[in-house]
């Protein structure tokens, strides 16, 4: 039960202003452009779209510069703007076999046909501070490629040539919107890779951390990693055929995990998929893990009881947005149940007293 808490309005006024105030900071500091948050802090920006769930860097960077970088804040808010955009149409399912790649990288083969591509990573970077950042330093360009997009096949079709990884199974079925409705169990696979690909991101990597130190029996090699942008094309029914409205930046993965078979399925390598929104690795790998884990039942394997395996656990809680709800609710007022508590508690309290003065007379 809660009560209105009145003349509360101006309090909350001038909250609002302190926070702005606060936001803008030093006034005698430039103020941050949208066009500096989207270009120079582009990480930050591409992991508020993917959990937001709506690709468009610049509101993605409005929303992280209205937060004072809060990337929580900056998800709620871009998620509660999408609700209010209509919706026109569907695209039609994209094809990353034919992402132009700028990073794309295998564990488990050197050599590719289109070759293996570092990209921009911080893999091979030495972890120390750059102080000419610092000094405005300008940065060194990096060289142009000068030669035209390589053919890039993903690297589970060589194992699906000797039959040694299971078939990416093929289902038209149009699966649900988990952004139109709430999330409802038994989930399966599609269902389970939206909530992943919306789900917070240091959550789904302490799980999938958790497989990897034996919490769930699931033993990966990054089959494949690539980073890069991909056509959407919509279907135009005036038009008869589709066109291309535009690209996307996406990461996806692909693991390659043990399987020593089953009743029905002889021994094979299985997979693990992620694909998020804009260069978000780390997300990536760990959505492609936590998507395996949580297949054991339907490989027909032992479930070894780990959290990363029970769905119900890890897809009602991924989600940071609902998290952070129901965690700072709580600083809303509970006057009158704290009271109901706190007279329940003196209750006690006499009356163990009582008790206690009662025996002591006998």
């Amino acid at each position: 039960m809660y009560v209105a808490v009145k003349g509360g309005e101006r309090a909350i006024e001038n909250a609002h202003a302190w926070l702005a105030e606060e936001r803008r900071g030093d006034t005698k500091v430039a103020e941050l452009t949208i066009e500096q948050i989207r270009e120079q802090l582009s990480l930050s920006v591409h992991r508020v779209m993917a959990e937001g769930s709506l690709y468009d860097p610049d509101l993605a960077a409005l929303a992280i510069k209205q937060s004072r970088g809060d990337l929580i804040e900056a998800i709620f808010l871009i998620r509660a703007y999408r609700t209010t955009l209509p919706r026109f149409g569907s695209s039609k399912p994209i094809d990353t076999g034919v992402m132009d790649c700028d990073r794309r990288i295998s564990a488990t083969f050197k050599d590719l046909p289109g070759g293996q591509i570092l990209g921009p990573t911080f893999d091979y970077t030495h972890r120390l501070l750059d102080f000419k950042l610092a000094a405005d330093g300008e940065v060194a360009e990096a060289p142009s490629r000068d030669v035209e997009p390589a053919d890039v096949p993903h690297v589970t079709e060589f194992l699906n040539q000797e039959g040694l990884i299971e078939e990416a199974p093929h289902d038209d079925t149009m699966p649900p919107d988990l952004t139109r409705e709430p999330l409802e169990m038994p989930a399966d696979r599609a269902l389970r890779l939206q909530a992943l690909t919306r789900s917070d991101e240091g959550f789904t990597l302490g799980m999938a951390y958790s497989t990897q130190r034996g919490y769930g029996r699931n033993h990966a090699f990054v089959g494949e990693l690539r980073i890069g942008s991909v056509p959407v094309e919509m279907e135009i029914l005036e038009l008869g055929f589709s066109i291309e409205i535009g690209e996307i930046t996406l990461t996806e993965c692909e693991t390659v995990n043990q399987f020593t078979g089953s009743k029905t399925e002889p021994p094979q390598f299985t997979r693990g998929y992620g694909l998020v929104f804009g260069q978000t690795e780390r997300k990536a790998i760990s959505m492609a893990l936590v998507d395996r884990a949580l297949r054991w039942e339907e490989l027909g394997e032992d479930s070894a009881g780990a959290p990363a395996q029970d769905a119900e656990f890890v897809l009602y809680h991924a989600d940071n947005i609902q998290a952070t709800g129901f965690l700072e609710h709580i600083k809303l007022p509970h006057y009158v149940d704290f009271q109901s508590e706190l007279e329940l508690v003196r209750k006690l309290r006499r009356e163990a007293g009582a008790h206690q003065v009662q025996e002591a007379a006998e």
